[in-house]
């Protein structure tokens, strides 16, 4: 394991920004655009301007609230062998979330994405090692009127057994979810005291704003103690000062008033410390998730939670390719090795490229790799003690071999990760392979891995109990798997043997 994270940041640093941000808090204020909420911050000593809607925050009520929120967060799972608590278990992969669009993955065109692509995505993930929560990585475009959110959650649940996340539109849309968890559970207690769906907002709109809705959801969440957290994503240059401390002051202040809200609103309330920062490229205003500063920045602010005593997280390993292509694989990479180096809880990266526009199934296999070696990296790695070193060299000795040795037999398929996109062949076999690139192994790869059976399915009586209670409007939630895909290469072993875990409902 490391002896200790990077530090971007030094002690004075992180100090000096908690200062900033809490003067920002006190001397500038946040624009609350919700009654409810501006009379919550008053009633707890906050000062509320009510020409303006401005809130200022007096520091020891910063202080007071912020010391409230609990030191870790757990995505609980239909399957609990697969719920996930951060930091306790390291480091959590998500996949990334929303896109309006997917890659046909056999047309290869840009489309609209539809409730069966999100069912197709949960089976794949649902087989994913490296990814540990299901946020929805599309809209719905076939969505009922109404079903907006149910027809993302639904198919969603059906089909993976790992964490769902996502955000809903409203507070009629937040229950209609809740009583989805209701029926896939059995009752509403028995989802409450294991809620495998975790909800997202908004939590300022950049700069220094809470709007009403996103505000509206924050409340109601704390207050019916649901588990959800909320990510603040400016855009340095345009929605946050260009120069990188100033961001990461204003980040912070803006991290710590929805932090005092959502305990205002309940205390104890669990939070991560997620945001998404990312630095516009100013020769055109383009938006830049696939920077390095957003590695960067995103190392910083774990700097920021680590003195906050709270779990951290962000949107990372993201692009603006619109290929699985070298721009993907190199923003994909960088940006997440720099936070995981920094002792990041939580990376939002899978599947999505084209400034998270799109969804490529091939695009979430080889993502699924890089998860893998990011945890290879934080998790796996062992130097351990030296004990039977020197018996193990002087056994080999000068000129000697350890392919034969009992110790290298033993450490072979555990020593190391063996990727299974990663091509290490000689150029003969690549060429006899059919000379595929990375992108076209992976959807091979995803296409054989949903023509296996889903252990994840809801069962036929559960599935029933759910579409009772919604009626013949709820989507099918159903994959449908071409014949031409049957014929696509079987999964290598490391890939089938996955997490053992037993069927659960």
């Amino acid at each position: 394991m490391f002896a200790r994270f990077a530090e971007v940041l030094t002690a004075d640093e992180i100090k000096g920004v908690h200062e900033v941000s809490l003067d920002v808090l006190e001397q500038v204020g946040i624009l609350v655009r919700n009654e409810k909420a501006r009379d919550r911050f008053r009633r707890n000593g906050c000062r509320v301007d009510a020409d303006t809607q401005i809130v200022t925050f007096p520091r020891a009520v910063v202080e007071e609230f912020r010391r409230l929120v609990p030191p870790s967060f757990t995505f609980h799972a239909r399957n609990p062998a697969l719920s996930r608590t951060i930091p306790g278990d390291g480091l959590v992969v998500a996949t990334a979330s929303s896109a309006p669009n997917l890659i046909d993955p056999d047309t290869g065109e840009d489309r609209r994405s539809t409730s069966e692509d999100i069912a197709r995505i949960g089976h794949l993930v649902t087989g994913l090692d490296g990814i540990d929560v299901f946020s929805v990585s599309v809209l719905a475009n076939d969505a009922p009127e109404g079903q907006f959110s149910l027809s993302r959650f639904y198919p969603a649940v059906k089909n993976c057994w790992k964490p769902v996340r996502t955000s809903v539109v409203d507070l009629r849309e937040a229950r209609q979810i809740v009583e989805l968890g209701a029926a896939v559970a059995g009752s509403e207690a028995a989802f409450r005291a294991r809620p495998f769906i975790t909800f997202g907002y908004c939590s300022i709109v950049d700069p220094l704003t809470m709007d009403f809705d996103s505000t509206e959801m924050l409340m109601h969440f704390a207050e019916e103690g649901l588990q959800a957290y909320g990510t603040i994503a400016p855009i340095g240059g345009i929605s946050a000062p260009l120069r990188m401390m100033g961001m990461l002051a204003q980040i912070n202040a803006e991290w710590l008033a929805t932090a005092v809200l959502a305990q205002m609103s309940r205390p104890g309330t669990e939070l991560i410390y997620n945001f998404l920062p990312v630095v516009g490229d100013m020769r055109s205003g383009a938006y830049a998730p696939g920077a390095i500063e957003t590695g960067i920045m995103a190392a910083a602010l774990v700097g920021m939670a680590r003195f906050y005593d709270v779990p951290c997280g962000s949107y990372l390993g993201l692009t603006n390719s619109k290929l699985c292509d070298a721009q993907s694989g190199f923003e994909k990479a960088m940006s997440p090795t720099l936070a995981a180096a920094a002792g990041i809880d939580f990376v939002v990266m899978g599947g999505l490229i084209d400034q998270l526009m799109s969804f490529d199934f091939g695009q979430a296999v080889v993502d699924d790799e890089i998860a893998l070696m990011l945890k290879r990296f934080r998790q796996q790695l062992r130097f351990g003690g030296l004990a039977g070193c020197l018996e193990e060299i002087r056994a080999a000795g000068p000129g000697g071999m350890y392919v034969d040795k009992a110790a290298t037999l033993d450490l072979m398929k555990t020593c190391a990760l063996l990727p299974t996109i990663a091509d290490r062949e000689r150029r003969e076999v690549w060429l006899e392979r059919g000379a595929q690139d990375a992108h076209a192994r992976a959807l091979a790869q995803a296409k054989s891995r949903l023509c296996q059976p889903n252990p994840a399915r809801l069962t036929p009586e559960v599935d029933a109990r759910v579409r009772a209670r919604f009626g013949d409007a709820l989507v099918p939630g159903e994959t449908a798997i071409p014949d031409s895909w049957r014929a696509a290469q079987p999964i290598p072993a490391r890939a089938r043997r996955g997490r053992k875990t037993a069927l659960a409902q």
